[in-house]
């Protein structure tokens, strides 16, 4: 059995379609972390400026533990959060007119 289950994770308020995009991008994040992590370890190594292995400077559950299991675990712990998605935040809709605005106040000085 996977554990968190599935109703665990999204206690009742997302589909299991929300949380595999949730999952995926957190998966993405975490293989970004890596990346990050495994270029300053090569970095460092390439300059001679540490005798530590490269394995040692990469957090361990980053560098044992596949995204999608780190994801799926930073989810539960609340590390990350699914943000549920709306139309349009008030404040994208204030701005809206004030560009149009200003794009024909443009439009009208390159006519004249």
């Amino acid at each position: 059995m996977i554990y968190p289950s599935i109703d665990e994770i999204t206690k009742g308020k997302y589909n299991r379609y929300t949380l595999v995009i949730a999952t995926a991008k957190c998966a993405r994040i975490v293989t970004d972390e890596y990346v990050e992590q495994r270029e300053l370890a090569e970095k460092l190594l390439a300059n001679k400026e540490t005798d530590k292995s490269l394995a040692s400077m990469i957090r361990k559950d980053i560098r044992d533990e596949k995204a999608v299991k780190n994801a799926i675990k930073r989810l539960y712990n609340g590390e990350f959060a699914i943000k549920e998605a709306s139309e349009k935040p008030a404040e994208e809709e204030a701005e809206a007119p004030a560009e149009e605005t200003a794009e024909k106040a443009e439009e009208a000085a390159k006519a004249e």
